[in-house]
């Protein structure tokens, strides 16, 4: 029996990607263990997103490269947005690859590893290209799955690519147009998955899930698809909804997460800028009384919503006018949650060829500015829930600990937000416990049971 294992790089819609491929080698008679443990062939899925997610990429490869010509492993094999993006010149750099494969030729990863056993045995040759120009893969609830995720939560990516081409923005080149699942194929996902009684938490993603529905329909269906599977019967407790984009909020959603006790009251809403002009040269569809309209209408009509968003800074023509614009604007708003990038420019984007380029050490002062203000804001925040108890659900236990452990309000995503370290005994993860908060830092909490 051949061995398998994979690193995983990236957002969790990546995760997804990297589990299916997982299903598909375990059914394909595949064993699969950590890499740690030198399996016969290493799969590297690979963001491709921003410049320092390459360089991540590229930095994993080399470490697995050198385990390829150390005997550890006998295959590399290179998956995802960096070989959807550079194609054939990321083969001729990275020799010690034996296989590349695209966003689009995920499904056939079994297969093409078998054949690449099959061609290294018989002719020698290794590297092959195995990235397609169309891109229209789309999993569903047949697809294989191997969480990789603990068994208390996990993921379900309700569409594929995205349509807003936003000017900085590669997402369309590495993923194809948006592309919404049908509300069948996803509530069939979430009742397997909800066969698992340990299943705590429903992490619904996409490139843009408020346009979910859009292409298939002819109008968001999201609010449907989420009263639906608030009507599982199961111990699922937490529904939560990522990567919102402001332009494509209705009232009907907004009501939707108000009325259903599961929905998490927390929403994920980029809004990179609140400039109008930087706003119009993003291509972002929405403007600064958009935003600030959503922003108030959400929280009156949602009492006690958490709220997260993203901020680009150094954005071709920002001035120190549009930058002092976004401070005050986010003194006043005071996001519960907020990451800050410096923006960096994406080949073949309209942007990489936008006048106005901000030197990197100004954007490095914005950037150091903007988050300077934001642990001030979070701070203030979370020193509000001094004193109250709040729902936790236990994540792991701290290394070498015995009575303490991690977890998350309902306000916090896995491996994106801060944490609520909580102190007691009989802990269990995966669990839901009333903590009484203790302590505050800048964006995590402390507790005891």
């Amino acid at each position: 029996m051949f061995t398998a294992g994979i690193t995983s790089l990236g957002c969790p819609r990546n995760l997804i990607d990297s589990e299916v491929m997982i299903g598909s080698l375990k059914a394909a008679g595949f064993k699969i263990i950590d890499v740690e443990k030198n399996p016969d062939v290493c799969l590297v899925n690979t963001c491709a997103f921003i410049k320092s997610a390459r360089e991540e990429a590229v930095d994993i490869i080399l470490e697995v490269s050198q385990l390829k010509k150390e005997g550890k492993i006998k295959y590399l094999v290179i998956c995802g947005c960096l070989p959807q993006m550079y194609k054939a010149s990321l083969a001729k750099e990275l020799k010690e690859a034996d296989l590349l494969i695209g966003t689009s030729d995920l499904p056939k990863v079994a297969e093409l590893i078998k054949e690449l056993f099959t061609r290294v045995g018989q002719t020698g040759k290794r590297t092959r290209l195995e990235v397609s120009n169309h891109l229209d893969y789309l999993y569903d609830d047949k697809s294989p799955r191997h969480l990789l995720t603990p068994r208390h939560y996990a993921y379900v990516k309700i569409a594929e690519g995205c349509s807003n081409f936003c000017s900085y923005c590669i997402i369309s080149r590495l993923r194809g147009s948006f592309r919404s699942r049908s509300i069948g194929s996803i509530l069939k996902e979430v009742g397997a998955l909800s066969k698992n009684t340990a299943l705590r938490e429903i992490d619904l993603i996409g490139q843009d899930t408020t346009s979910f529905g859009i292409d298939r329909y002819g109008k968001s269906a999201l609010s449907v698809l989420l009263r639906r599977i608030c009507e599982f019967k199961n111990r699922v407790k937490w529904i939560r909804l990522l990567y919102t984009h402001p332009a494509h909020y209705t009232n009907e959603l907004i009501s939707t997460i108000r009325d259903e006790e599961k929905i998490c009251k927390y929403l994920d809403i980029p809004i990179q800028h609140i400039s109008d002009s930087v706003l119009k040269r993003m291509n972002r569809k929405t403007a600064k009384g958009d935003i600030i309209e959503l922003i108030d209408n959400v929280r009156r009509n949602i009492p006690g919503v958490t709220l997260r968003t993203s901020i680009i800074v150094g954005f071709p023509g920002e001035t120190d006018k549009d930058f002092k614009e976004l401070l005050t604007f986010l003194r006043k708003t005071k996001f519960e949650r907020l990451g800050a990038f410096m923006y960096s420019a994406e080949k073949g984007t309209r942007a990489e060829r936008f006048a106005g380029k901000v030197p990197e050490a100004v954007k490095k002062a914005r950037f150091d500015e903007l988050m300077k203000e934001q642990q001030k804001i979070s701070l203030q925040i979370m020193k509000r829930y001094i004193d109250r108890t709040v729902d936790v659900l236990i994540d792991e236990r701290c290394e070498g600990e015995k009575d303490k452990f991690t977890g998350r309000t309902q306000g916090d995503a896995p491996e994106i937000d801060g944490a609520v370290h909580v102190s007691g005994k009989n802990i269990k993860i995966g669990e839901f416990y009333k903590v009484k908060i203790t302590d505050a830092l800048e964006y995590d909490l402390i507790g005891k049971i």
